[in-house]
């Protein structure tokens, strides 16, 4: 499966989470670890759903970008 993760800038380091996935986040001291820490806890996260004998979500959110005049 395919999520789409979304990664935040901050000020001292970047923050990702997973809209389809809630409470999945993660935080890295650069945008690449925050890339693989977000991808670690999707795994994790589908884990526990799984123990819990929950299913995983199917994965339904998009992202793209639109351009704007200001």
């Amino acid at each position: 499966m395919k999520y789409v993760y979304i990664i935040e800038k901050g000020e001292s380091s970047y923050g990702a989470y997973v809209p389809d996935l809630p409470g999945c986040v993660a935080a890295g001291e650069t945008r690449e670890e925050a890339k693989r820490l977000i991808q670690e806890a999707i795994g994790f996260h589908i884990e526990g759903l799984e123990k819990d004998g929950l299913p995983a979500p199917e994965p339904r959110t998009e992202a793209d970008y639109i351009e704007v005049s200001v």
